[in-house]
């Protein structure tokens, strides 16, 4: 009963205040706001660029390695000059390596080049064809909205067949339905289409496979030397096989078919996608910490305006105050129903910039292809900095009001 004679009083205290003194309480409310904003908008930016990044690497595969001519990473310590003079993986590689026994589900060979493709008299400049063998639709999980994927007969027999991105079919006829069987030139080649990827939308980093010609590694080699393109063998592991299990595997199966010599050093790396989450994690640890630091500065200012308001409405109510405590109101009772207020101001104030942000959220995810959301997790997180800076900011105001003398406060103006 306390406690909610605690609430009541002090809900109508702040209330009051924020009517009866407009101007002073929306400075007050504003420095919380802009405070707010700034701390959880920053999270809410960051949290949305880690998770499109996160959902771009995922589509990679967490039980598919890489086999490719340079390791992923970076830093001080990369010997790019090193990497520079490997080979790049070839298609007759995936067939030596099926010769194997190998603990995986499915081995397939990607590799990429730009080119020019037509239809009619429409024409898109440096579209990214994928050559691709037998078997990269089960490791990569392609996923076709309407027609089908190469038959073995059609990779290796070199077919002028293409899969095309979503985008590059509604560029070119309107509606992907109507790409099915038509004819595009790549490179001044007729093609022929048979399947259209699903709708992915832009990339976090602009790339999208709705821009992507897919064809058979065979064909390609028509297109350009697949010795000079950005390669890659990927292989899925098999049930109960761990990563770590298939790279042991592949090391030694990679070193016998290039014939490397037990001294020498591998001319290839095992990527995997855990390489750049740990980055990731690693990055978005710096920024996260950035960001709350530059946000949690801006708080502050929005904590010295509540601590001002709670001051000034303390000396408007010194002579209540004695009335209460006159009354039989304990210290502790005059401490909470400060802080009560305190806090109530500064969550309204909170609650305005979560708003904001809420609206801003709304927008950029309606006129752009970024997708920025507002998570449970920042609005519990931005409600909970409110409160605890309004109780910070009141503590003092609140402790000097609890221990007034009740004489000297009823005989105040």
């Amino acid at each position: 009963m306390i406690l909610l004679k605690l609430l009541k009083e002090s809900w109508v205290f702040a209330y009051q205040g924020l009517v009866l003194n407009k101007l002073r309480s929306l400075l007050s409310l504003l420095g919380i706001t802009i405070g707010i904003f700034a701390i959880i908008s920053v999270l809410t930016l960051v949290d949305s660029l880690e998770k499109g990044i996160r959902d771009g690497v995922a589509t990679l595969g967490d039980d598919v390695i890489f086999i490719q001519k340079w390791p992923w990473g970076g830093g001080p310590n990369y010997e790019w000059w090193k990497f520079f003079k490997r080979p790049q993986p070839l298609p007759s590689e995936v067939r030596l390596l099926e010769a194997y026994d190998l603990p995986v589900l499915g081995i397939a060979y990607t590799g990429e080049f730009r080119r020019k493709v037509e239809y009619g008299k429409a024409t898109l400049q440096g579209v990214s064809v994928n050559a691709v063998s037998t078997g990269y639709d089960k490791v990569k999980n392609l996923s076709i909205s309407s027609g089908r994927y190469f038959t073995d007969k059609e990779i290796r027999g070199g077919s002028p067949l293409a899969i095309v991105g979503y985008g590059i079919a509604e560029n070119f006829f309107g509606d992907s339905e109507l790409a099915l069987l038509k004819e595009i030139k790549i490179a001044g080649l007729r093609v022929t289409i048979i399947g259209v990827l699903e709708k992915e939308g832009d990339g976090i980093f602009g790339n999208s496979a709705d821009e992507t010609v897919v064809v058979p590694v065979n064909f390609a080699k028509s297109l350009t030397n697949v010795r000079n393109v950005d390669a890659a063998i990927m292989v899925k592991a098999a049930a109960g096989i761990s990563n770590d299990q298939l790279k042991d595997e592949l090391e030694g199966t990679m070193r016998a078919i290039r014939r490397i010599k037990p001294k020498e050093e591998s001319d290839f790396a095992l990527n995997e996608s855990s390489l750049i989450n740990n980055q990731l994690d690693e990055f978005f640890g710096v920024v996260n910490m950035a960001g709350f630091l530059i946000g949690f500065l801006s708080i502050i200012v929005g904590g010295f305006s509540i601590a001002n308001i709670m001051f000034v409405s303390v000396k408007e109510r010194t002579n209540l105050i004695g009335i209460q405590k006159a009354l039989g109101a304990k210290n502790y009772f005059i401490l909470l129903q400060f802080l009560f207020e305190a806090a109530f101001l500064a969550v309204v104030g909170g609650l305005i910039g979560l708003f904001v942000i809420f609206l801003m959220t709304v927008t950029v995810s309606t006129f752009t292809d970024f997708e920025l959301a507002l998570s449970f997790k920042n609005i519990l997180l931005g409600v909970g900095i409110s409160a605890t800076i309004g109780v910070l900011s009141g503590i003092v105001p609140a402790f000097f009001a609890s221990r007034l003398d009740p004489v000297i406060a009823i005989r105040s103006n």
